[in-house]
């Protein structure tokens, strides 16, 4: 699938907190835990499931720097 996205991480789901609307899915990444919010139609639409292969990807309108 191509995408004009430019931010993709490979992970596994760790789990999903299924809610009526909307649900929370967490991605395990090399680069930490990712959780997105997607729709709970989504969520079976996609048949997710903790263990499977996804891309956490991001697109953000805004990405700040901060230095400790």
């Amino acid at each position: 699938m191509e995408t004009s996205i430019r931010n993709h991480l490979k992970g596994k789901v760790k789990g999903i907190v299924l809610g009526e609307v909307v649900s929370e899915v967490e991605i395990d990444t090399p680069a930490g835990v990712v959780a997105s919010v997607i729709t709970t139609r989504s969520v079976k639409r996609l048949n997710l499931k903790a263990g499977d292969d996804v891309h956490a990807v991001i697109k953000a309108t805004a990405v700040s720097v901060e230095k400790p």
